[in-house]
């Protein structure tokens, strides 16, 4: 109702409008007294005699160029040429139509009210705006308003200070913007000043009392990205930015866009390129298995499978609740997926053989593992069940139903393992690259190091700590991890499947370790609160089985380049088929109880193992 009333108003004042150009375009015509000529006098009367006319074919063209459609509030310099065009196109009709009636007027005078509708008709609709840009910088000194400082001041910076300012909802309005080309210190975007480098950040943020930092820069490199919030982090202002150009699929900011930054934007790991039309080879109309799908990487690796039009798609867990979600997550994204979803525990051969019988899958990805450092080194035997023999019972399936492709979910924990973990993740190693001596099927492992978010990894526990307000628990002041995000270590497992000949151990890239404590600290700032003095940090001291770093590559293993930048290929370390086989019966044996410690026989068993306990 509010709009059909907006409309017939401004309805209303276009009509007015437009025969005041027509007025005004006489008297700049034939100066004031054009009343008293008769041929000024003959030319405006036929403007009255075809008044009602010339306003409905003008009225009718705006109207079909969209003029009572456009948010006027939002109005900038796109309705600016839609003004111009709409004005043009009107006056051409109005002169078409006097030269089909015969009804002629001075070609200065479409001319001028050409230029008369632009001021008139753009002046009501940028009145509007003005008056509540007015309005707003009044309510600006309002305590609740947010003040904004824009980093950047380029094109995405100004779309952030347009938005802002047409968006009064959000109650913020831009103080001041951050840019590091000096040409452009002094000067003002959208009426908003540059006021320095990210040197400044500190200093304008105190001075011009910011409340809240939004990084505009979707070009930037994350390691730009992580140097400009080591200078953000420096003030108490909110953070949020800007997503990367590759996350801006049409390029064009919005409010809604805008994100707060989160851990992986720090880390200062760029986003990964992969080959996807060979990635596409091995998966597009092949039936492909993921055990432990429902799980953190089981999960993704199934988003991203599903984007290479597989044949069938299999999701394999035991936990029904997860496997739920991802089923509905993908049926609603991919509605044309062939779907299915398998409640099963890798430890049961029967059930195991069973789906591979039936479905003659071509691809396995196997990430279903217990994982959990401290709750593995007090029940290894669960740990060997489910890591070992679960691996065992997927692999020998995948040999004897002839997959293609069998890719192992491995870790850096595997490297000179300090607990049964690391150490069951490494005889799960030692399996895929003995069975793949004697079998058609190309085994390979792929191992990296901890990732960002996924189930019982550090963030959500730190998250969690921060928002009970603390104490963040650190078990060791130096203690370092490698770390990647979710996406970006399914994207390397499903690229370094492309690559698999059999029996390879492919060793991604995961940059610098990053601190832990480092990370708490960091997470505790994005979170809005300063460590040590807001939110203390507690050292509890290392866990059962804890190493202080993570190692990715054995002594013995060496390192070879593959064709990608952030995948690489540790050297085999083949153990006999049928020795291997020998030993896991034994530590069978030892499982279902009898008597021998478990940790002694793994220890003989992967000799790099080291016991902390």
């Amino acid at each position: 109702m509010r709009k059909k009333i907006y409309n017939v108003l401004l309805l209303f004042a276009d009509s007015l409008a437009i025969n005041v150009a027509f007025v005004l375009a006489f008297l700049l015509r034939f100066d004031s007294n054009f009343m008293n000529g008769a041929q000024s006098v003959n030319y405006f009367n036929v403007y009255v005699q075809n008044i009602l006319t010339f306003t409905l074919i003008k009225l009718i063209v705006f109207y079909f160029f969209g003029m009572y459609n456009s948010l006027w509030k939002y109005a900038s310099i796109e309705e600016l040429m839609q003004i111009v065009a709409t004005s043009f196109v009107s006056t051409a009709a109005t002169l078409s139509y006097t030269v089909i009636m015969q009804h002629h007027l001075p070609r200065s005078i479409y001319i001028l009210t050409f230029m008369l509708d632009i001021i008139l008709i753009g002046g009501i609709r940028f009145s509007y705006r003005a008056a509540r840009r007015i309005r707003n910088n009044g309510v600006g000194s309002n305590k609740n308003f947010k003040r904004v400082m824009i980093i950047g001041a380029g094109q995405a910076g100004a779309m952030v200070i347009q938005e802002l300012k047409n968006h009064e909802e959000l109650n913020s309005i831009p103080i001041a913007v951050i840019d590091d080309d000096d040409s452009k210190a002094g000067k003002k975007i959208n009426g908003i000043p540059v006021l320095g480098d990210r040197y400044h950040i500190r200093k304008m943020a105190e001075r011009k009392k910011i409340d809240e930092i939004i990084i505009a820069i979707p070009s930037s490199s994350r390691k730009e990205i992580k140097e400009i919030f080591e200078e953000c982090s420096k003030t108490k202002c909110k953070l949020k930015m800007v997503p990367g150009i590759y996350e801006l699929i049409d390029g064009q900011v919005s409010i809604k866009k805008i994100r707060d930054v989160d851990i992986e934007d720090i880390l200062g790991r760029e986003p990964v390129k992969v080959d996807l039309e060979e990635i596409s080879g091995y998966i597009q109309n092949k039936t492909v298995v993921v055990t432990g799908g429902g799980g953190s990487i089981g999960s993704e690796l199934s988003r991203q499978i599903a984007t290479f039009n597989p044949k069938k798609l299999l999701i394999l867990d035991i936990y029904e609740n997860n496997a739920y979600d991802i089923q509905n997550e993908l049926l609603r994204n991919y509605p044309e997926l062939n779907l299915e979803v398998l409640i099963a525990s890798v430890r049961d051969r029967k059930r195991i053989e069973e789906i591979f019988l039936n479905y003659k899958p071509n691809v396995v990805f196997h990430a279903a593992a217990h994982k959990h450092v401290p709750l593995m080194e007090a029940s290894p035997q669960e740990a060997i069940k489910n890591n070992v023999f679960g691996t065992l019972n997927v692999a020998e399936c995948a040999d004897t139903y002839g997959v293609e492709k069998f890719v192992l979910i491995s870790t850096d924990k595997a490297v000179n393992p300090t607990n049964v973990m690391g150490a069951t993740k490494r005889i799960t190693e030692m399996i895929v690259q003995s069975i793949s001596r004697k079998s058609k099927t190309e085994f390979v492992a792929v191992r990296f190091g901890n990732v960002l978010g996924s189930n019982g990894s550090v963030i959500p526990l730190f998250r969690n700590q921060i928002a009970k307000g603390g104490p963040v628990t650190v078990t060791h002041a130096d203690i370092t991890r490698f770390f990647m995000t979710i996406p970006e270590a399914a994207q390397l497992v499903i690229q370094a499947g492309a690559m698999a000949k059999g029996g390879e151990i492919f060793v991604l890239d995961m940059g610098e370790p990053v601190k832990i404590i480092e990370l708490a600290e960091n997470l505790m700032r994005l979170s809005g609160f300063e460590p040590y003095v807001d939110i203390d940090i507690e050292i509890t001291g290392l866990r059962p089985g804890e190493k202080l770093y993570e190692e990715l590559l054995m002594d013995e293993e060496g390192l070879q380049e593959t064709r990608h930048a952030k995948i690489f290929i540790g050297q085999p370390i083949f153990m006999d088929y049928k020795v291997l086989m020998t030993e896991i019966n034994r530590l069978r044996e030892i499982v279902m109880g009898d008597g021998e410690d478990i940790k002694d026989y793994i220890e003989h068993m992967v000799p790099t193992y080291t016991r902390t306990s």
